[in-house]
C-alpha cells in the first residue's frame, strides 16, 4: 500500500493543474520572484489578508495556484502566501539542490525576504517533509505547522512503519562508507549502524512482498526501449528524502482515513473493501505513529477523503485548521 500510496500522491499532484482549469476564476493575488540560491529564484504568491501569516506549500508536481481557491477563504484573519518549489511551474529548474533540508531553506529564504514572523506552513502531500525540515532544525522560526495528508514517512519516521524508499536510501549511504576512498573512520560504528539499517531493510522488502504478492508484472519493455522521463526535481525530491523523528512545534495533521475508493471501484464491492482495509493496514499506523511520536500533534482522520484533501472536504479543512490557529499563541 505505500508505494500505491504514493504513486496516488504523485498522480494527484501532477494532475491537479488539469482540473483546475475547471474551477472558477480565482480571487486576486499578486506575485513575485523570490531569490533563494545563486540562481534559484522561486514563485511567491500573495492572496493578501490581514493577521497571522500563513505560508501555503504545494504536492509534489503542482505550484502555489494549486491553492487558488482555497487560500482566499483563509484570508480573514491571516495574510496568506504561498511557494512554487525550485524545479515546478514558475519558478527556477536548477540541476541540484532538491534535497529535503535544501527546499526547507528555500522556505526560510523566502520567509527572510518577506520579513515574516514566526509564520504557520501548511502542507500538502511531499511537502510534509519542508515542514518537518523547519520545524525540527528552526523550531524557534514557525509557529506551528499544518500537515493536509502530507504526515507520511517523508515527514515523520517511525521504524515500526518504515519506507521502504527511505531505508534504501539509508543502507545505500551507509554501504558508500565502507568504499575504498569513501570509507568512514567510524567503521566499528558504522558496521552496526549498517546491522540495523539491513534489518529494517529485510522488513520492507517482506512487507513489500506481501503488498504485491497478487500483482502481475506488466510486460517488460524492450531493450533498447528509452527509461522513462522523469523530471530532474522529482528525481532530486525521490533521492533527497531524509528520516524526521524530532518535530517540536504544535502541529496538526488531518488524514483522509481511509481515502475515497468509491469512484474506482463502483461496480466491484469486494474491490472497494479490499483497497479501503489496505488502505487503512497503512495509514493507520502512520497516523498513529505521527500522534504518539509528535508531543505537540493533533491529528484528524475524514473518512472517505482523497488526497487532495483541501479541495475534496474544504469546509472540513478549513473548519480545522481556523481551530488550529485559533489555538496558538
Amino acid at each position: 500500500m505505500k508505494s500505491a500510496l504514493l504513486t496516488a500522491s504523485l498522480v494527484s499532484a501532477l494532475g491537479t493543474t488539469l482540473f483546475a482549469a475547471d474551477l472558477p476564476p480565482p480571487a486576486r493575488f499578486t506575485t513575485q520572484f523570490v531569490t533563494v540560491d545563486k540562481d534559484v529564484r522561486v514563485e511567491v504568491v500573495d492572496w493578501g489578508g490581514t493577521g497571522r501569516p500563513l505560508i501555503l506549500l504545494a504536492a509534489l508536481g503542482a505550484d502555489a495556484h494549486i491553492y487558488d481557491q482555497f487560500a482566499p477563504k483563509l484570508t480573514g484573519t491571516n495574510h496568506v502566501y504561498g511557494i512554487t518549489r525550485r524545479g515546478f511551474g514558475a519558478s527556477s529548474v536548477p540541476a541540484s539542490g532538491y534535497s529535503a533540508d535544501r527546499l526547507g531553506d528555500d522556505v526560510l529564504a523566502v520567509m527572510d525576504f518577506l520579513k515574516l514572523d514566526r509564520p504557520v506552513l501548511v502542507g500538502h502531500s511531499m511537502a510534509g517533509e519542508e515542514l518537518s525540515s523547519v520545524g525540527s532544525r528552526h523550531p524557534e522560526r514557525v509557529a506551528g505547522l499544518v500537515y493536509l495528508e502530507a504526515a507520511y514517512p517523508y515527514a515523520y519516521y517511525d521504524s515500526a512503519v518504515g519506507d521502504l524508499v527511505i531505508d534504501s536510501l539509508d543502507l545505500r549511504a551507509g554501504l558508500e562508507g565502507l568504499l575504498p576512498g569513501k570509507g568512514r573512520p567510524d567503521q566499528k560504528h558504522l558496521t552496526e549502524e549498517l546491522q540495523l539499517s539491513v534489518r529494517q531493510f529485510e522488513k520492507d522488502l517482506r512487507a513489500r512482498q506481501e503488498e504485491l504478492k497478487d500483482y502481475v508484472d506488466p510486460p517488460r519493455p524492450p531493450p533498447n526501449a528509452p527509461p522513462p522521463d522523469v523530471p530532474i526535481a522529482i528525481q532530486g525530491i525521490m533521492a533527497g528524502q531524509r528520516k524526521y523523528t524530532d518535530i517540536r512545534v504544535p502541529t496538526l495533521a488531518i488524514y483522509a482515513f481511509p481515502h475515497d475508493y468509491r469512484d474506482a471501484f463502483k461496480d466491484n464491492p469486494a474491490g472497494l473493501a479490499k483497497a479501503e482495509a489496505d488502505d487503512i493496514a497503512y495509514v493507520a499506523p502512520q497516523a498513529s505513529a505521527f500522534e504518539h511520536g509528535v508531543p505537540s500533534a493533533h491529528v484528524v482522520r475524514i473518512a472517505h477523503a482523497s488526497h487532495v484533501i483541501f479541495m475534496s472536504n474544504e469546509a472540513d479543512v478549513l473548519r480545522e485548521v481556523n481551530s488550529f490557529l485559533a489555538g496558538i499563541r
